[in-house]
């Protein structure tokens, strides 16, 4: 099997355990994180997409996308989308695993929690304010900043070890200052895998896994805002 895939498939399950994991601590009942709060999440969600990186790259995969919305920028820029597809896969399905093993690592602590929305938090996310145009744009918009923030970040060539670390230091500040609304995906794997997890995995009183946000929001969004980054990086000339 191509390394690529390999490394991204493991970079994004890295991402999705500690990431969705940071959300299950928080969210689910008799946790000992339980209630710690907005800081605590996208804090958990920027290292984990630092210890994403560095596995992806670890893996087979350097230039460690983890996320087909920057796959897909950079295939928009460059005018070649032959890794957009296989890589969307590896993605989605690290995702998927690594949302599989959220479950089971927080086992007993499902049945504790009766909020079926916060259940389906620990795996996609939703709109504060359900409103599918205003979710859209928070989704595509907060898409745009990370992937530009990415290339230019990368373009700067910072000392080894420090472009993964800035990352997620971006990926930080984009959950504390645009990821009130929708809990900023900005990663469609991130969210669809997770979501069919939720679908598919026996916990009790999960309710409705709501795709029709799932699909039009934090995917359809986050390659809107992927497409809107490629064609901007294209007019910069990064």
């Amino acid at each position: 099997m191509d390394p690529n895939l390999i490394g991204e498939f493991m970079g994004t399950l890295v991402l999705v355990l500690i990431g969705n994991g940071t959300v299950a601590n928080v969210v689910l009942k008799k946790t000992l994180g339980n209630n710690s709060g907005w800081p605590v999440i996208i804090s958990g969600f920027g290292l984990a997409v630092v210890a994403g990186i560095f596995v992806a790259q670890a893996c087979g995969s350097p230039g460690a996308h983890i996320n087909p919305a920057v796959t897909l920028a950079l295939a928009v820029n460059s005018g070649d989308f032959s890794n957009f597809l296989p890589f969307l896969v590896a993605q989605t399905l690290g995702a998927l695993v690594g949302a599989m093993l959220v479950w089971l690592h927080f086992m007993p602590h499902w049945a504790e929690t009766p909020d079926a929305g916060g259940k389906l938090a620990c795996f996609s996310t939703g709109g504060a304010i359900p409103n599918t145009v205003a979710n859209f744009i928070s989704e595509a918009l907060g898409t745009l900043v990370l992937v530009f923030g990415i290339v230019c970040i990368v373009k700067a060539a910072p000392a080894a070890g420090v472009t993964q670390l800035l990352i997620g230091l971006l990926v930080w500040g984009i959950g504390a200052g645009l990821g009130g609304t929708t809990g900023f995906a900005i990663n469609p794997a991130r969210d669809l895998g997770p979501r069919i997890a939720h679908a598919i995995l026996p916990i009790p009183g999960k309710g409705d896994s709501n795709f029709g946000y799932g699909i039009t929001v934090p995917v359809l969004g986050g390659f809107a805002g992927a497409i809107l980054a490629g064609l901007l990086l294209k007019i910069m000339g990064l």
